[in-house]
């Protein structure tokens, strides 16, 4: 009953979804040959459904016309009849399971890349430069509009054809027909610009090709923006006014709304809000365009949980919530609602990796669920219990890596020790969530704790595991997620010191730790521009101290993904940090009271000093070593893992030993298998070591 709002049925159309809660259309890079929705796409899909999902809105950015190019994004391709027998396979595989799916189709207009594949040139309404993919257009023709205008019609009955339930038209992310909508974009004076009517004329024109060509008993929707968030953009007034103005023709099924335009770096972060941003933050915009149409409204922008997708169901604010990411957290989320263990949700905590990955041309994966799109290669969501005997496992180190090890073999049926040096789990992931906005990614480690409780993990906190205590325990199975330790000692000039009273740098983990109080004048330096650097910075400034973060990268926070580093950079910038880049740390010393950094710019040869009373430097991670080294030679394996095996997520052939005939569980004397993983191996990122987790140990 506390869910009663999401599992009511509506209808769109002509299609009764199942329930209230959508995946909605997002650029997954999985489909391959030429943009054919594969195995890969079809099983990603079918997952969702299994999982109880009402509905998924497939094929973020999909595109009609072969001049709106769809390989450097790897989305799927509407151009050609081939799709059609590939959304045939899709169609069913989601039916099978009871849910209905859709796809977004779109021509992109300006906003995309010219220099590759064919070579296209790009087209826009006043051929206005897109600055987020520095893609330069020409000025679209009448021609050109109306093949686009039909190329819409044929995509749509090609989806038809292969047994969709609907499409969704993209009139969001300044696309061609919101490029169209937009006077920061459409300049024109022809009858496709200049007054309202004329401005909305593309869109019309496509909305009434594809009508024509589908008829009324298939789902024709529009995903539109609530605010352009841009002065000299569309309001949430304006767009209100085209919601009205196309949902006055009926031709419209249904509106998906979104807040914020994203054609420079700053507007998109709004658009896949990140854990920095309130939950569902322009949920009042979409409120906003329901007041104003006949037909359900779908919004989603961070809504993670069910109890907050329920509450906005219940007010009213809209029919339908978009829960994506929720989904790639967990595509099993609807079922384990209706099962009542939410409890058992892994519930997306804002990380964007996955939206981070794609806008860098990366397939889509979640950055805690190994899972999700690699269903095609048997990666399993729900671990099955193991058929053979139950057998002693011992993990050492509870990160990320190795409390997705316990999870899986405690999941398989097997007796789990797992040690941990610190008095609490999570590893790095607790120095992450200690800078600011950044809180949430502690998420990752709360579910593991629940999970690992439910399944009885013998836990021990507080105790670092040596040689002779694993052998007590005679295992059969030893899984080594040591981590590492911040890489202070790579230059000598740096004047590290393990003795913190000599060194004259701390790392970053010093810092978010706690462990060392923060200077008053501090330099952070960091070779790696990923999170751990800014982070700290943002940190330090936080706590009133006046920052520098100087990196040898082309800027701060490089490897920082596309809607995650303008959040930083906010930060960062009303806090008053310098930013620097193109200087190397070449060497400290110190002079009084002071410590004096003397920076190198690699091109240039020039040095420079910062007089400073701290540096902070992050230069990664080195593999703690020490256990594995000690262990190696005793192990069945001497440690080592089947490449070819791992990479096709099969099982290792050392396993074999563990189900060698006589062998009982916990027969010390027969040896025993001997994993690594994580940062224990090299540093990597959270999504690698529970990847690691999961292949090596699901087959146990």
């Amino acid at each position: 009953m506390a869910f009663d709002a999401i599992f009511e049925p509506i209808t769109i159309g002509s299609q009764t979804i199942r329930n209230r809660v959508v995946s909605t259309a997002h650029a997954e890079v999985h489909a391959t040959d030429g943009g054919m929705t594969t195995e890969r796409y079809v099983r990603y899909y079918e997952e969702k459904a299994k999982g109880g999902c009402g509905l998924c809105i497939c094929g973020g950015s999909s595109v009609v016309s072969i001049d709106s190019p769809q390989a450097w994004w790897s989305s799927v391709n509407l151009s050609t009849d081939r799709i059609i027998p590939h959304f045939q396979n899709l169609a069913e595989a989601v039916h099978c399971h009871g849910g209905k799916i859709m796809i977004q189709i779109t021509h992109m207009g300006r906003r995309s890349r010219w220099d590759g594949h064919d070579w296209p040139t790009l087209v826009s309404p006043s051929g206005i430069r897109e600055p987020v993919h520095r893609s330069t257009c020409k000025t679209i023709e009448e021609e050109e509009i109306w093949r686009i205008v039909g190329d819409f019609a044929q995509a749509a009955r090609r989806a038809k054809e292969g047994g969709l339930d609907g499409v969704e038209l993209s009139a969001v992310h300044q696309h061609l027909i919101d490029q169209f909508w937009s006077p920061r974009v459409n300049k024109r004076e022809d009858a496709w610009g200049g007054t309202f009517e004329g401005r909305m004329r593309f869109g019309l024109e496509v909305l009434k090709a594809v009508r024509a060509e589908v008829g009324d008993d298939f789902v024709v929707g529009m995903r539109i923006c609530g605010d352009e968030f841009h002065p000299d953009g569309l309001t949430h007034d304006d767009m209100k006014a085209i919601a009205a103005y196309y949902d006055a023709t009926g031709k419209v099924d249904f509106f998906g709304v979104v807040g914020s335009g994203c054609d420079t770096h700053n507007s998109l972060a709004n658009v896949i809000p990140n854990m920095s941003y309130p939950p569902e933050p322009f949920l009042h915009l979409a409120a906003g365009i329901k007041e104003v149409v006949s037909v359900p409204v779908i919004h989603a922008q961070n809504i993670k949980d069910p109890t907050q997708a329920n509450r906005i169901l219940e007010g009213g604010y809209v029919d339908l919530v978009g829960m994506t990411r929720a989904h790639i957290a967990d595509p099993h989320l609807i079922a384990k609602i209706k099962m009542g263990q939410v409890d058992q949700i892994r519930q997306c905590v804002g990380a964007n990796y996955c939206i981070d990955r794609q806008y860098q041309g990366l397939d889509v994966l979640c950055i805690q669920n190994a899972a999700t799109s690699r269903e095609y290669m048997g990666l399993p969501h729900v671990i099955s219990q193991s058929e053979g005997p139950r057998r002693r496992a011992v993990v050492v180190g509870g990160g990320p890596g190795g409390m997705e090890a316990a999870r899986v073999l405690a999941e398989r049926g097997h007796e789990v020790t797992l040690f941990e040096a610190e008095d609490s789990l999570g590893g790095q992931i607790t120095l992450a969530a200690r800078a600011p906005s950044r809180d949430q990614i502690a998420g990752i480690t709360r579910w593991y704790q629940l999970e690992l409780a439910r399944l009885k993990v013998d836990l021990r906190l507080g105790t670092r595991a040596d040689v002779p205590t694993i052998d007590d325990l005679r295992p059969d199975l030893v899984v080594l997620a040591t981590g590492g330790r911040p890489f202070l000692d790579q230059y000598a000039d740096w004047g590290f010191d393990p003795d913190p009273e000599k060194s004259l740098v701390v790392s970053t983990w010093d810092i978010l730790s706690g462990k060392v109080a923060p200077g008053q004048n501090v330099l952070v330096f960091d070779s790696i521009c990923e999170f751990s650097g800014v982070s700290a910075a943002d940190f330090l400034a936080d706590k009133g101290a006046r920052v520098e973060i100087v990196t040898d990268d082309i800027k701060p926070g490089a490897a920082v993904g596309g809607t995650t580093f303008p959040t930083y950079y906010r930060s960062l910038y009303e806090k008053e940090v310098i930013m620097t880049s193109d200087l190397m740390l070449h060497e400290v010393y110190r002079e009084g009271a002071s410590l004096v950094a003397v920076l190198e710019n690699e091109y240039s040869g020039v040095q420079e000093e910062r007089v400073v009373d701290q540096i902070v430097v992050e230069n990664g991670v080195r593999p703690d070593e020490r256990l594995y080294l000690e262990m190696k030679e005793a192990s069945l394996n001497r440690g080592q893992v089947d490449l070819e095996a791992l990479y096709a997520a099969r099982p290792q052939p050392c396993l074999a030993h563990l189900d060698a005939e006589g062998r009982s569980a916990g027969d010390r004397s027969a040896g025993f298998v001997l994993f690594r993983l994580g940062d224990g191996v090299a540093p990597r990122n959270v999504h690698a070591a529970i990847y690691d987790a999961l292949r090596l140990c699901k087959d146990v």
